[in-house]
C-alpha cells in the first residue's frame, strides 16, 4: 500500500512542516532538520567534504521556508529564504524524516 501526504503545511510557528499523511498519521519536522538534511547535490557534497565532527551552522534565513510546491505526485521544493531552493524532498524521504529522532 503506498502512503502519500494529505495535506502538508508550515507549523504555526513557521518552525515545522506538518505532514498528514493517508494513513492518518501526522508528523512534525522541525525545519532545521529539514535543512541540514536537504537532499540536493550541492549540499550532499558540502556535508562529503567536511569532517564527520563538522556541525553545521543555520543563519535565521537558512531554516525559514519562502514556499513549498508539489513536484509532481511524488514530492515537494522547498524554496528557503536564503534563495536555495534545489532540495526535492520525495515523499518517502519525509516519513523517513518525520520517523526519525534527534
Amino acid at each position: 500500500m503506498n502512503i502519500f501526504p494529505k495535506q502538508i503545511k508550515l507549523s504555526e510557528k513557521k518552525d515545522s512542516l506538518l505532514i498528514e499523511w493517508t494513513d492518518s498519521k501526522i508528523q512534525t519536522i522541525p525545519l532545521l532538520k529539514l535543512r541540514k538534511l536537504c537532499p540536493c547535490a550541492t549540499c550532499l557534497a558540502e556535508k562529503e567534504s567536511q569532517s564527520p565532527t563538522y556541525i553545521p551552522l543555520f543563519s535565521e534565513n537558512q531554516i525559514k521556508i519562502s514556499s513549498l510546491k508539489q513536484v509532481g505526485n511524488y514530492a515537494i521544493s522547498v524554496t528557503w529564504q536564503d534563495g536555495h531552493n534545489t532540495g526535492i524532498y520525495e515523499f518517502p524521504y519525509l516519513r523517513i524524516l518525520g520517523e526519525k529522532s534527534d
